[in-house]
């Protein structure tokens, strides 16, 4: 029943900034953990930033400090706001949600991807 539907996503000059949306299709954010992972070709996806219901967050090493990752609980959308992007971001990136469930395996969703590409 969930949807998870990404924004925002396209072309940007190094150093430069971007904000992609996540905008899910009902209010989850008390059960779900948000995250957004990237893919670029030929490599692994990979965690880039989490929010838990609790608010707490987490980000790879590669973008701390220069990414923030937040949400709106009005508009149920996370966010990820990417500053002093660099060539090496340049991937598809997805909107992740994951189902808080103690002891089970809980539902994981995810959106369709957004191309992001730093380039001059």
């Amino acid at each position: 029943q969930v949807q998870l539907v990404e924004s925002g996503g396209g072309l940007v000059q190094p150093g430069g900034s971007l904000r992609v949306s996540c905008a899910t299709s009902r209010s989850i954010f008390s059960v779900y953990k948000m995250g957004w992972y990237r893919q670029a070709p030929g490599k692994e996806r990979e965690l880039v930033a989490a929010i838990t219901s609790g608010g707490w967050r987490n980000y790879a090493d590669s973008v701390k400090g220069r990414f923030t990752i937040f949400r709106d609980d009005v508009k149920n959308t996370v966010y990820l706001q990417m500053n002093s992007l660099k060539p090496e971001d340049t991937a598809v990136y997805y909107c992740n949600a994951e189902e808080i469930r103690p002891g089970v395996l809980g539902r994981v969703i995810w959106g369709q991807g957004i191309q992001v590409t730093v380039s001059s």
